[in-house]
């Protein structure tokens, strides 16, 4: 009796342990491949030893339009950081919109357009607008935030972040 007891336990210490690691496992993205509204070509190797925020947006978002004067403040303190942002708007977005408000608002950072929907494919499938995912220096992702980002809280996770990138390079 006392045996199958400690099995009993012991099978389940063991189940608990892997669900603890794998939930502790953070997601790498690979296999991205953007073409900004430039024609500049994006991939996950680019982006591999940087720390970069991509933020999914919609120019009828009123989250999204709200936050964009602070995505561009972030991206000119960090730029020379190792961080990169990128914006990837929604794929029901019209472009001419996306060119004329990336144009319109000087948008300092790539603007990638979603038009089949591959993108937010490896995100798990965004819906909801704004959606933000930070990504470390090794293309795991750290954070995941829907809705405006508290750039306050933000900010300080994203100097942590590339602190640690920066002393592992």
């Amino acid at each position: 009796m006392n045996k199958n007891i400690i099995i009993s336990l012991s099978c389940l210490l063991i189940l608990m342990t892997s669900i603890v690691v794998i939930s502790f496992q953070k997601e790498t993205i690979s296999n991205l491949d953007m073409v900004t509204i430039e024609g500049e070509k994006i991939t996950s190797k680019d982006l591999l030893g940087k720390v970069v925020l991509i933020n999914f947006w919609a120019t009828d978002c009123s989250g999204c339009i709200a936050e964009m004067p602070d995505l561009i403040k972030t991206f000119n303190m960090y730029k020379n950081k190792n961080f990169e942002l990128i914006a990837v708007s929604m794929f029901y977005d019209p472009p001419n919109r996306v060119v004329s408000f990336s144009k319109k608002n000087n948008l300092p950072f790539p603007v990638v357009l979603d038009l089949e929907k591959k993108i937010m494919a490896q995100f798990n499938g965004v819906t909801l607008t704004p959606t933000s995912f930070l990504i470390d220096h090794e293309g795991k992702i750290i954070n995941k935030i829907i809705g405006e980002i508290n750039f306050d809280e933000f900010n300080k996770l994203l100097e942590k972040t590339i602190k640690k990138s920066i002393s592992n390079s």
